[in-house]
């Protein structure tokens, strides 16, 4: 078993605190994302893991095996890093089969293994070519083979694809989603881009100033954001938000419209009664209205951006800009007044204090 526990880890670098706290719990098997914006933890959290860095509090677990303070070879884990990390002065199996020779394994095995790597990896015509001659992502391709040979309990990534070109990236996404289902190993991806995070992971934990924010499946966290924090992170282009006070009917005032929120919250809203609230929306979810109705607000087109399959709209909520996202055969025009019709199951409700959401 290849469980992965992290308990209370802290990190501390100098005066700073880096890693709060943490405890999150991954299971046998599972690939994980860590997910978060640059100097958010996420990093530090995974060579803790790897025992690159040293904790400063809490505990580490692998299975039932406490490796807090074991060296990273007692570890039993394989990591890909952000520079692709190849030896330039070997070939294609020379660089796979390098951390099996560091074990001295049979030579048979070592050959059995490294051909076995190249052809998960789609590297079998290149093993006596040096990096070189190689393209980026044949490159990058040659880090993951070295590390999955390894047969190691834990795979770790940190942040594999970020030195590729967006072509590539949809191409290694796609190429880690199907050796992650073949070879099962328990697999952390650390990752700031959000498009690679929902693709690839079986759950997603949101990292902010060294703390976990959110950790669930990815359309949880995309559709039920527990914050704004992670509302306005996730999502191209990310959630909007709109300031609102709450009516003494648990209706909202967005401007000069009235906003009714879920059957199920409306109650929770009575109480609310002249508090400010936020209203957050995914683009994707606000239509355009024929005319004024329930639900509805008035808006001004400032930008209309034809981008193949949709239309992205920038639009002007009173003193507030926002986007919306129509199709792409959607008659509209800059400078052009409209009304937005707002789903009321859509809306994900916040706290105007603490950015909160509210469910």
């Amino acid at each position: 078993m290849a469980g992965i526990h992290f308990q209370t880890v802290r990190k501390i670098f100098g005066k700073t605190t880096v890693i709060k706290d943490v405890s999150l719990d991954i299971h046998d098997g599972e690939f994980m994302v860590l997910l978060g914006p640059s100097g958010c933890g996420k990093t530090t959290l995974l060579r803790c893991l790897a025992g690159l860095e040293r904790v400063d509090g809490g505990r580490v677990l692998i299975g039932e095996r406490d490796v807090t303070d074991l060296a990273p070879r007692d570890r039993k884990i394989a990591m890909v890093f952000q520079s692709y990390a190849v030896f330039p002065h070997l070939t294609v199996f020379d660089n796979i089969a390098f951390g099996l020779k560091m074990q001295n394994l049979p030579s048979e095995e070592i050959k059995r293994r490294t051909h076995q790597g190249a052809e998960l990896l789609q590297l079998t015509d290149y093993l006596k070519r040096y990096p070189a001659q190689l393209s980026g992502g044949q490159r990058q391709r040659v880090a993951v083979a070295r590390a999955i040979v390894m047969q190691a309990a834990v795979l770790l990534m940190d942040e594999p694809l970020s030195n590729l070109d967006a072509l590539l990236r949809l191409q290694m996404r796609a190429e880690l989603k199907r050796l992650h289902a073949e070879i099962k190993a328990t697999t952390i991806y650390v990752t700031h881009d959000q498009i690679e995070a929902l693709s690839l992971g079986d759950r997603i934990a949101v990292m902010q100033d060294g703390k976990i924010v959110q950790c669930d499946v990815p359309m949880n966290i995309y559709d039920y954001p527990a914050n704004k924090f992670i509302g306005g992170f996730i999502g191209t282009p990310p959630m909007n938000f709109l300031q609102g006070a709450v009516n003494g009917d648990g209706s909202v005032s967005v401007g000069a419209s009235n906003i009714a929120p879920a059957s199920s919250l409306q109650a929770a809203f009575a109480a609310r009664n002249g508090q400010p609230i936020l209203l957050g929306i995914r683009p994707e979810n606000l239509t355009l209205a024929s005319a004024q109705q329930a639900n509805t607000i008035s808006a001004h087109v400032l930008v209309v951006e034809p981008l193949g399959s949709h239309k992205l709209l920038t639009m002007q909520v009173g003193a507030e800009m926002i986007k919306v996202s129509v199709a792409p055969d959607q008659s509209i025009a800059s400078n052009q007044d409209v009304w937005l019709h707002f789903d009321p199951e859509k809306i994900r409700w916040m706290d105007a204090a603490s950015g909160e959401a509210i469910r």
